[in-house]
């Protein structure tokens, strides 16, 4: 029996490949990245199993499988909440709730187990996950912010911020009127806040909302350049893998 492991943080791999270990199997591979695991599946004869983070670093794993035709069981790992776990039920998916539990994931394995007998082809329906992931059940989304200056705090009407970015461990918002602030939150946390209607995360460091975007230009290795009307301090660039979804998402 093959098993990979497609976590984006590193360290939470090595501790998942411990605790499979424990359950008598074996991690053969542990992959990082969307960009990663499809080339891995192109040269490679596919597991039986694969653990698989939602969120990647370069974008949501599903992008995989649109990319490369799933032949092994799934178990997903996913720091989601209760709504969007709703809508993996309804997808007869097996998950796992971070930070992972070992009886649950116990469980999870035996049922993996269990089924292995019968030789099932899982059918997904990723496009029916993803549209439940990024609006699940009428979500109430983040509407304003606040941020410290000084020993006076401000209140930022999302309206106001013309992007997010990551800058040494930081996330900051940057307004229109040219000015950042530390925010005490991350990217990551922010993708699942934001109304997915009006703000996008075109790459590792930025998420941009729709009504900042002055001009796209057409960039270096099929890449997207995103044009904004204050922020200069750095190119906001939509990261190849996620151009096709992006121009989706602006219509």
């Amino acid at each position: 029996m093959t098993t990979i492991i497609i976590e984006d943080e590193k360290p939470a791999a090595r501790l998942l490949q411990r605790k499979l270990e424990k359950l008598n199997l074996t991690v053969g591979v542990m992959l990082h990245s969307v960009e990663e695991a499809i080339d891995w599946f192109s040269k490679n004869e596919h597991p039986d199993l694969i653990f698989l983070d939602i969120q990647l670093s370069d974008g949501l794993s599903f992008e995989i499988f649109e990319k490369v035709e799933i032949k092994s069981a799934v178990i997903f790992t996913t720091a989601y909440d209760e709504y969007a776990l709703r809508a993996f039920k309804l997808n007869s998916i097996d998950y796992l709730l971070k930070p992972i539990d070992e009886d649950d994931l116990e469980i999870a394995v035996s049922k993996f187990k269990a089924r292995l007998p019968k030789q099932e082809t899982l059918q997904l329906d990723f496009e029916q996950i993803k549209k439940m992931l990024s609006n699940p059940f009428e979500k109430n989304h983040k509407k304003r912010f606040t941020v410290k200056i000084g020993q006076h705090l401000k209140v930022i009407a999302t309206d106001e911020i013309e992007c997010f970015f990551s800058e040494n461990k930081g996330t900051y918002l940057h307004t229109f009127d040219n000015r950042n602030y530390l925010i005490e939150t991350t990217l990551e946390l922010l993708e699942q806040e934001l109304d997915p209607k009006d703000f996008y995360r075109v790459s590792r460091k930025f998420i941009v909302p729709l009504k900042a975007i002055k001009e796209i230009v057409v960039y270096s290795n099929s890449r997207l350049k995103v044009i904004l009307p204050s922020y200069k301090e750095d190119e906001v660039i939509v990261s190849r893998e996620k151009v096709s979804d992006f121009k989706n998402w602006i219509g």
